[in-house]
């Protein structure tokens, strides 16, 4: 009746089981796990009343719920029973339900038995992935690790088992994880480890059920999360100990051991590296001193090359700093003694001081065509944090609009201007010609009628505007013309700039330049002696820089900053050093009429009452003062001038370059310059600071 009981079951498990093999998910700490398993089946009776489920053996890496394992109990006759279980989870229904799923096929209750694992009659083997750590169950018999395993993910089979049963995955069992059973494993994944080498053998006791001994040659873990000196059984693992004598048995060298049997010893060890073999590029191995001639006495030649070499560099030193000496000694510098201070403003007042500085107000162009209108107003120069400020401006925002430029508008300066003639106080726009009002106003003061020096010194501390074809300058002109008109009596320009960014081909804001004008012809054979210098980054509208003018009777020197900084250096101490000698005019050239003249010496006696013809009279004779003229026409009353002017025809700004919107040559070109307006205006800084030329100080000095 049994056996028969026992056939129809394992067929209709293994009905079952065709229809019930799946996947499922699990849910473990919110994310979820794919695990594969077989399916639990529910088995009854003949009479059709369901049984109770059983757990089944699963390969599952995470477990969202508990599986319950049925008590166990043996009888005397060696045979296990199995308690009746709990119903299965889905039975079970809300809000009783603790499980957060239903079962149905593919998704069955937990503990359901499973066909073919070898439970109830079945035969199959079940592969894990840790099969290590398997328990062995073999037929006939009972293991003894189930009968005393806690785990709660056990599995206990039932009382019969099929013949043959395969291994079944369990889980793996520590002794530190058997609340003091003592169990040892027997699966070789712990017995071959490393941990296995720190167990301690312990006693052995027939007796499974007593929890304080284990099999024969069971061991036990330390226990865990406490310090060593509070383990009972507790036996700290040490390095073993390595002697010279255990790494070569036969050596009749002994060495200390060290006393913690570290292996820190082997470094005792260390076998000596083989000697250098010897050069092969040497026949004999060594040198001989033959072979080193540098042992031996010097060769008196070498002995003299020696001198000679050393001697040389010796002479070089004593030359240099002879030269030095000498270049020192003949620098031309101004006597500190003798020069008197005319004048020097700070600016530190509310307004300009009248008593040094005199406006100029007029529009005629100022002898280079330039585009600006020179005003009185306070708009174009002010005082303020204590810098003096020549600001450029628009015309347009002054007369009502760019329109009033080109056509029927009336600049008139009045009383205002300072200018003798009449055509550079007023000026009328007109479309049907080329009159235009200047676009730009501006401002220029100067010290003509306040103070002028023959000789001497002066310096101006500044920083330039920035902004597309503005020109600041700081420059002298003659007090009474003692030659003539400009350009008989000379011009002497300190410091000349342009305000376009140093991306200006024809040197930017990043250079300053000085020069001297004159000419022996008043409209022709112009002289121009120049000289700059440049910043490698940034430039002069960056900051604050000294333009100093150094003048005696023998030299003219300017320059910015510091005298190494020399834009123009020149000497008058002969008549060969001569501005009419530096000059080379032929001896005859065309007039402003076109005709033809004779080139004479206009400078020759001092005053320009005699001449000489070019190389005549030549000497070499010093500078005295009674025969001073190897410095005319610089050697008159020059008065200071400072502005900032927009423009011009005069070829400061070369056609063809930097986009210039005008030609110097083309009678329109005020009117080209007003067109573009809009384009080179863009360019200027809204900050005053920026657009504007400032003045920190000045000083004048003269010899006296």
């Amino acid at each position: 009746m049994e056996d028969d009981h026992q056939h129809e079951h394992d067929q209709h498990t293994t009905h079952r089981d065709q229809h019930t093999r799946g996947k499922f998910f699990m849910e473990n700490t919110g994310s979820d796990s794919e695990v594969e398993s077989m399916s639990t089946t529910r088995v009854g009776r003949r009479s059709g009343t369901p049984t109770t489920p059983t757990p089944t053996a699963t390969t599952a890496r995470r477990r969202s719920f508990p599986i319950p394992i049925p008590p166990e109990t043996r009888t005397t006759e060696g045979t296990r029973t199995t308690a009746s279980p709990p119903p299965p989870p889905s039975s079970y229904t809300y809000p009783f339900q603790p499980y957060p799923f239903q079962a149905y096929p593919g998704n069955p209750d937990p503990g359901t038995p499973i066909p073919n694992t070898g439970y109830y009659g079945g035969y199959s083997r079940r592969s894990s992935s840790m099969e290590s750590l398997s328990v062995r169950r073999r037929s006939g018999g009972f293991s003894e690790e189930s009968a005393h395993s806690n785990s709660g993910v056990g599995v206990n089979p039932p009382a019969s088992l099929g013949h043959g049963e395969e291994e079944v995955l369990g889980r793996p069992v520590a002794p530190f994880m058997t609340n003091g059973r003592g169990r040892s494993p027997r699966n070789t994944l712990y017995r071959n480890s490393a941990a296995a080498a720190t167990l301690t053998t312990k006693g052995s006791s027939q007796n499974l059920s007593e929890g304080t001994t284990s099999r024969p040659g069971s061991m036990i873990f330390r226990a865990p999360f406490l310090s060593p000196a509070s383990r009972n059984s507790s036996t700290v693992w040490t390095p073993p100990a390595y002697t010279p004598q255990q790494a070569h048995p036969h050596s009749q060298q002994h060495q200390s051991i060290s006393p913690s049997g570290s292996t820190t010893a082997l470094s005792s060890l260390v076998r000596k590296g083989k000697p250098p073999v010897p050069s092969t590029l040497l026949p004999n191995g060594k040198l001989t001193n033959s072979d080193k001639p540098w042992l031996g006495a010097p060769h008196p030649r070498d002995r003299l090359a020696k001198i000679l070499t050393y001697g040389c560099i010796l002479l070089g030193l004593a030359g240099a700093a002879l030269l030095c000496f000498f270049d020192l000694r003949g620098l031309d510098l101004l006597d500190e003694s003798h020069l008197c201070v005319v004048f020097e403003d700070d600016f530190s007042g509310d307004a300009l001081d009248t008593g040094n500085w005199k406006r100029t107000v007029a529009l005629g162009g100022f002898g280079n065509g330039e585009f600006e209108i020179m005003t009185n107003k306070d708009e174009n120069l002010k005082i303020q944090n204590s810098n003096l400020y020549i600001i450029p401006t628009l015309t347009s925002a002054d007369i009502g609009g760019t329109s009033s430029i080109f056509d029927g508008y009336t600049y008139d300066l009045g009383d205002a201007c300072t200018s003798t003639n009449t055509s550079q106080c007023s000026v009328t726009s007109s479309s049907n010609t080329t009159s235009v009002i200047p676009p730009v106003q501006s401002s220029m003061i100067s010290t003509n009628g306040t103070h002028s020096i023959t000789y001497g010194r002066v310096q101006v501390r500044a920083k330039l505007p920035l902004g597309d074809w503005l020109w600041p300058a700081i420059w002298m002109l003659p007090q009474n013309n003692t030659y003539g008109p400009w350009p008989l009596s000379g011009e002497i320009d300190i410091m000349e700039a342009r305000g376009n960014a140093p991306t200006y081909p024809a040197q930017g804001t990043n250079f300053v330049r000085s020069s001297l004008n004159y000419s022996p012809l008043p409209s022709s054979l112009l002289t121009q002696i120049f000289g700059w210098w440049s910043m490698k980054q940034g430039g002069f509208d960056r900051g604050f820089h000294t333009y100093t003018l150094e003048w005696s009777p023998q030299f003219i020197r300017m320059y910015v900053d510091s005298r190494l900084q020399a834009m123009v250096e020149l000497e008058t101490k002969t008549r060969s050093q001569s501005f009419w000698s530096k000059g080379g005019y032929p001896a005859v050239a065309m007039n402003d009429v076109g005709a033809e003249v004779p080139v004479t010496d206009i400078w020759g006696s001092g005053d320009g009452s005699t001449s000489s013809t070019s190389g005549s009279g030549s000497t070499d004779a010093p500078d005295s003062d009674d025969n001073n003229n190897w410095s005319a026409p610089f050697n008159q009353e020059f008065y200071l001038i400072i502005s900032l002017a927009a423009g011009g025809t005069s070829g400061w700004f070369p056609d063809n370059v930097g986009g210039k919107p005008w030609a110097d040559g083309d009678p329109g070109a005020m009117k080209a310059f007003a067109e573009a307006q809009d384009t080179w205006s863009a360019t200027w800084p809204t900050s005053e600071d920026d657009r504007a030329m400032r003045v920190d100080w000045v000083k004048m000095w003269k010899m006296c």
